[in-house]
């Protein structure tokens, strides 16, 4: 598909959500297009969740109507794909909605892909897994545009390389933040899940076991189920070692997890069996802390 780039702003995706009405936006009309002919983004990382958050959308919609139009460009099968707006369609389908505005602009796999994760990353609540996989799509995509843009004003400033752009434009720290999320990408999905549910580390996670081979994170997960606890930094650097030795084997990896567990017990409680108990909104670290809150109450009365 013919680029656009030199008729888009992509440095302020903001303005891509600005309306006054079912008006022009930026030179673009304001279309209603069924939820039939929309299609989400190829790979979109990010999940789409029926939480709190997206009933109070769906109330919204329900009560206003979609108050900023989704942003799609055409599909050559037909239809549109969704470049921003996966949220909105889904809280106008749970709305009983027919339609959803939209903006249809032309754009190319890059242009879309940029767009695309700078405004999923605007949301409160990201998994480590979502922004692994958004950051990864994201730094592809730079990449392949051969072009860095300059963020600064200053004559004879060097332009940020893309990492450290990526991070300056989600708010993280660093170049090296960004590249540690998308370590996360190499992990199989159980070691991602445990990620995701703050059981892993996120760091340790990328700096350790993204170094695995899928064989290697598969046997790890095997002795972790027969030992039923999370293995430690340390044992992990241990892991690592044997594993660029080419000496990992499920033994070795079982007697490292043994060596300083000898008669640990850990109980692993799942989420899907946790989230009934608490809020949507609630962290894990929230969960945790009413936990030890109940278990100390519980010990003063029984022990």
């Amino acid at each position: 598909m013919k680029s656009s780039a030199s008729k888009i702003q992509l440095t302020g995706y903001d303005a891509l959500f600005q309306t006054s009405g079912p008006a022009e936006v930026n030179d673009n009309l304001v279309q209603e297009v069924p939820l039939s002919e929309l299609f989400p983004f190829k790979n979109h990382p990010f999940q789409v969740r029926d939480d709190e958050a997206m009933q109070k959308t769906v109330e919204s919609i329900a009560r206003s109507g979609v108050l900023s139009p989704g942003i799609v460009r055409p599909r050559q099968e037909g239809g549109y794909e969704i470049i921003a707006g996966h949220r909105r369609k889904r809280g106008s389908e749970l709305a009983g909605k027919a339609t959803m505005p939209v903006l249809v602009r032309t754009l190319d796999d890059d242009e879309a892909t940029i767009i695309m994760v700078d405004s999923n990353l605007q949301r409160e609540k990201i998994l480590p897994s979502e922004k692994a996989f958004a950051y990864k799509m994201k730094l592809e995509a730079l990449k392949h545009q051969g072009q860095r843009r300059d963020l600064t004003l200053e004559r004879g400033v060097p332009k940020l390389p893309a990492r450290e752009r990526i991070a300056l434009e989600a708010g993280e720290s660093c170049g090296l933040a960004i590249t540690r999320y998308i370590a996360l990408t190499k992990l199989i999905r159980p070691l991602l899940v445990l990620v995701d549910e703050d059981k892993l580390s996120f760091s340790t996670a990328a700096d350790y076991i993204s170094a695995l081979t899928a064989q290697e994170q598969t046997n790890l997960v095997s002795v972790m189920d027969k030992l039923n606890l999370i293995p430690s930094k340390g044992q992990l650097v241990k892991i690592k070692q044997h594993s660029k030795d080419g000496t990992l084997t499920p033994t070795v990896i079982e007697a490292l997890l043994k060596a300083e567990h000898p008669a640990a017990v850990q109980v692993v409680l799942k989420q899907t069996r946790l989230r009934q108990y608490f809020p949507q909104t609630y962290t894990a670290q929230q969960m945790e802390e009413v936990i030890v809150s109940l278990l100390e109450t519980w010990k003063i009365q029984h022990l």
